[in-house]
Parts: structure tokens; sequence; C-alpha cells
């Protein structure tokens, strides 16, 4: 008797929380392309900062604010998508394929506008912009030449905004289908493309100029074309296997009702990640006022960060597939179900590979040619993104599993709401307004992850995010579509 307590959690944890074989090979499939491709792309990052950094830490840190501008962009036209992502991984769940192509071109014009806006306010505003960033300790002399290199980067990048957003639009429909094959291959053959041609344009090689800062901007322009043209190729060219692709431009119309819906759900969504990325360019500016080093040593940090945060953030793909198929299915119980394996498996994962960016944390910045306290502070930084790795990786999955039922206005309130209400306030009043060093400030800022973490569990577990939107028969009863139950009677 006295052991049958224990065997009875274990059992109902086991239930709970683990999946079968079936489960896992279908959740490595959906994210092992997008870890390869994330992989790439971050190992990619780092070896572009480690190349420009060559060269000095100012255009280092010139060429981290304007990626921290276009990172704005990139958040944007994500956010745009997903309201569309969010239908077309139902219409897939219910093989409705018309209805899925029509997602498609709501995307595509999507895209195009906001990629016009966005050029326009990168172009003329760019020296406002990049300036705010300039405002810490540090003299005039290395400001005024962050602000050159800034600039020389960003004009050139500008050229890639619209491949990026036509790659984002194919790369997302192709993975709510569950095919995340084209846009790993079409993804690690553009980073190392971008890898390619930096390592010959930056410092110049084999007879190339040496281009410095506007050789790392041409090289990405060059990989994002790359990118898209596998993808339009691999789409277009097999008619058999993406024949849900077929008649994509044959016509442009979408319907008034699908569009309106779509926009409904799209707009908190393209305000939530645009106010979330406005909310992470702002903390990186309110910190940035302790010291241009600062600036430096966060770009470092975050760059080796999310090399080792690919998982967790891949697992996103899988959430938002695997769970946005079972609501279209009409299966609701599944969806419900999958939410609470599907956030164990993250944070088992984050356990390892935080221990392993802890461990690593004074030895990565020294490949970096810089001064010694960039470096300091870099560890410092890294550090602390280990220490919340796995509150991070639950706040992800909360999120794509909230936005997956369409609940996107309670999204919003989760992710930038949250950001502008408790984040942004509480590391103001922290940077400005306390005398703490930057390296004990830093982790003290970021205990809201750990705040966001609890209010995320606390909203999937009610199951109001669990209800189907595109209309496909079967499933659970109406009440059960809608309201969902919360965390199973297990627990």
């Amino acid at each position: 008797m006295e052991y049958a307590l224990p065997r009875g959690l274990f059992a109902r944890f086991k239930r709970t929380f683990i999946g079968d074989k079936a489960f896992y090979r279908t959740v490595l499939v959906l994210i092992l392309p997008v870890v390869v491709q994330n992989l790439a792309s971050n190992s990619v990052i780092l070896l572009n900062n480690i190349m420009v950094g060559s060269i000095g830490t100012l255009n280092m840190s010139g060429v981290a604010i304007a990626n921290q501008l276009i990172f704005v962009f990139n958040l944007t036209i994500f956010g745009a998508i997903s309201g569309a992502g969010i239908y077309g991984a139902q219409f897939a769940g219910a093989c409705d394929w018309e209805g899925f192509r029509k997602t498609f071109r709501f995307k595509l014009l999507v895209a195009l506008a906001i990629t016009a806006a966005g050029a326009a306010i990168l172009y003329f505003f760019s020296d406002t912009l990049i300036s705010l960033y300039l405002t810490g300790e540090g003299s005039a002399a290395d400001a005024a030449a962050m602000l050159g290199y800034g600039k020389q980067y960003m004009h050139i990048m500008l050229w890639g905004l619209l491949p990026y957003a036509l790659t984002q639009c194919y790369s997302g429909s192709l993975r709510e289908t569950g095919d995340t094959l084209p846009p790993m291959v079409a993804s690690v053959t553009a980073v190392f493309t971008d890898l390619t041609l930096n390592f010959l344009l930056i410092q110049g090689r084999f007879g190339l100029p040496a281009l410095g800062v506007r050789g790392a901007a041409i090289a990405t322009v060059t990989s994002r074309l790359i990118e898209l043209s596998i993808l339009l190729l691999w789409t277009h060219s097999n008619h058999k296997k993406f024949f849900f692709m077929e008649g994509l431009y044959k016509s442009l119309r979408i319907g008034k009702e699908l569009a309106l819906s779509i926009a409904g759900k799209s707009l908190p969504l393209l305000l939530n990640e645009l106010l979330w990325a406005v909310g992470v360019t702002t903390l990186t500016q309110i910190f940035s006022t302790r010291g241009l080093i600062v600036v430096a040593g966060l770009n470092i940090a975050s760059t080796i960060s999310n090399l080792f945060n690919v998982f967790f953030l891949s697992m996103g793909s899988a959430v938002a597939v695997m769970i946005g198929q079972a609501l279209g299915a009409n299966d609701i119980p599944r969806a419900r179900s999958y939410v609470w394996k599907l956030l164990f498996f993250s944070i088992s994962i984050c356990v390892f590979f935080g221990s392993a960016l802890a461990l690593s944390a004074h030895a990565i910045p020294n490949v970096y040619n810089t001064e010694p306290e960039v470096r300091r502070l870099a560890t410092a930084f890294i550090r602390t993104s280990a220490m919340y790795m796995a509150f991070s990786a639950t706040s992800h999955c909360c999120y794509f599993t909230i936005r997956s039922g369409g609940k996107t206005f309670l999204t919003m309130l989760f992710d930038s709401v949250f950001s502008w209400v408790v984040c942004v306030p509480y590391t103001y009043l922290m940077v400005h307004h306390t005398l703490l060093p930057i390296d004990l400030l830093y982790p003290l800022c970021n205990l809201t992850e750990a705040v966001k973490c609890a209010i995320g569990l606390i909203v999937v577990r009610t199951g109001y995010w669990a209800r189907n939107m595109t209309g496909a028969p079967g499933g659970g009863e109406p009440a059960e579509q809608e309201a969902g139950g919360a965390l199973p009677e297990a627990l």
C-alpha cells in the first residue's frame, strides 16, 4: 500500500507529460529540419559577428544596432502572416486546399504592403533610429563611427527585405502542411552562401575588395535571393507533391468573408509582433544608456544565446502545426493532450542546453577580438540567458498554443502588452533609478520572464484557447470545442 500513491502519481505524470514513440517521431520530423535551419543560420550569424568584429568593435556594434531595427521589420512580417498561418494549418488539417491557397494570397498581399512601408521608414529615418542607441557613455567619435557603419549596412540590407518577406510566406505555408524539408534546404544553402561571401568580402580575399560592413550586407542580401529562388523552384516545379499550390496565382481572390476573418485574427498578431519587437529594441536601448560597451556585450551574448536557443525556438513550429492541425480536424482532446507533452519535452531539453550554455559562458566570448570588459559583460549576459532558458521555452510554447486556437487578442495581451506594461517600465526604473552594476542589473530585469511563464501556464491550463475555426465536421461536442477542458484530470 505504501507504494501505491507514488506509482499512481508516476502513472498520471507519464500519461500527462510523456508521449509515445509516434508522438516523438512526429515532433522530431517537424522540428529537426527547423533546428538544422536555425542552427545553420545562427552559426553563420555568430561567424559573421566574429568576422565583422575582427575589423573593429565599432563596426560590430554599428551592424548590431542596424540588425536590431531590421529585427523589428522581420517580426512584423512574421506577425502579419501568422493570422493567415493559423487558418493555413487548420485548413491543411481539414484538407481544404482552396481555403489554404486563399490564406497564402492573404499573406502575400500583406507582406508586400509591409515591405514597402518598412523600407521607406528604415531608409528615411535611419539616422534618427540608429542614434537612439548611441546615448550611453563613450566618446562622440565612437558614436559617430557606429552611426556611419550602421547606415552603410542598413541601406544595403533594404534590398533584402522583399526576398525575406516572400520567403516567410512560402516557408510558413509549407510548414503548415507539415513539410519542413524545402525551407530547411533553402535556408541551409542560403546561410552557407552568406558565410562564403562574408569570408570573401568583409576583409577582401582572393583579389576581391575589402568591403567591411558593406560586404556583410551584400552577402546577406545575396543569400536571401538564393533562398527565395530555391523555394520558388522547388514548390512550383514539383506539381505532384505540392498540388495545393496549383492555381495559386491564377487569381488573387480571397473572398470578403474569409479576408475579414483572417484580418481580424492577423491584426492583433501584427500589432503584437510589432510592439513586441519594438519592446525588445527598447529594452536594448535602455540598457545601452549604461555605456556603448553594453551594446557590444549584448550583441555577443544574444548571438551566442540564440545558438543554444534553437531547439526551444524551433518547438514553436511543432506546437503550431500539431495543435493547429488537431484543432482543424476538430480533435480537441488530442490538441489539449499535445500541449503538455510538448511543454515538458521543450523544458527537458532546455535543462540540458541551459547547463551547457552556462558552463561555456566564460570561454565563448574569448573568440571575439574585442576589449576585455566587453567580453566580461558578454559572459554575465550569457549566464543570465542560460538561467532563464527554461522559463523562455515555456513562455514560447504557451504563446504558440494560445495562438493556434485563434485567440489572437489574448496572444497580444500575453506577449507584447506584457512587455510594454511590465518589462519596459520595470527595466527603465531599474536602469535609471538604481546604482546597481549592469551585470547584476541584467538578471534582475529578466525576472519578468518567470512571471510571464507562470501567466502562460495558467492561460493554457484553462483550455480557453482550444477551438476549431475552419468548421470541419466531427470531433467533440460544441461546448468542448469552445471551452476545451483544463489540464488533464491526471493532475
